[in-house]
C-alpha cells in the first residue's frame, strides 16, 4: 500500500475503534451467609444500594456446619408480605418469581450470580427450611 492510502485508512479506522461504548462493568455485591442449625443466622449484603444494571452477587457461607443457599426476588413493594409454607417452615417458591439462585452452598463455599436489575426492591434470601424464619433475608435497593 501507498503511505498516503495507509494513513486515510487509519483516519477512518481510529474513530471507529477509540469511538466504541464499552458495557458498564457489573457492581459487585458481597452476600455474606451466617449462622448454624437453632442459633440466630443472618444474610448480609454490601452494598445494600447499587444503582440499576448487571449485578454479581458474589456470595459467601460463613457457617461451620450448616449448608446455606441464596435467591434474589423482585418486590412490587418494599412492603410485600411473603408467602410462606408452614409445613415446609419456608418462602414458598411457586408464588415468587425468582432471578436466579445460587443453590446448596456447603460450609465455607462460595459462589455468584449475575444478573441484570432494574429499580425497585428485591429480597435476597435463604430458603431453605427455617432459615428465612430465622433471620437470612435483606433487601436490596436498585435506583436508577
Amino acid at each position: 500500500m501507498k503511505p498516503k492510502l495507509i494513513m486515510a485508512a487509519a483516519a477512518v479506522v481510529a474513530p471507529l475503534t477509540f469511538g466504541v461504548a464499552h458495557a458498564a462493568a457489573p457492581t459487585s455485591i458481597q452476600v455474606v451467609e451466617e449462622g448454624e442449625g437453632g442459633s440466630a443466622m443472618s444474610l448480609k449484603l454490601t452494598p445494600a444500594t447499587v444503582k440499576a444494571g448487571p449485578v454479581v452477587f458474589e456470595v459467601k457461607n460463613d457457617a461451620v456446619a450448616e449448608e446455606h443457599e441464596m435467591l434474589v426476588v423482585r418486590l412490587t413493594s418494599p412492603q410485600e408480605k411473603m408467602p410462606l409454607v408452614k409445613a415446609g417452615n419456608r418462602l414458598d417458591e411457586k408464588k415468587l418469581e425468582s432471578l436466579g439462585e445460587v443453590a446448596d452452598l456447603k460450609p465455607g463455599a462460595s459462589g455468584e450470580l449475575k444478573v441484570n436489575l432494574q429499580p425497585g426492591t428485591y429480597l435476597v434470601f435463604c430458603n431453605i427450611k427455617g432459615h428465612y424464619q430465622a433471620g437470612m433475608a435483606s433487601k436490596l435497593s436498585v435506583t436508577k
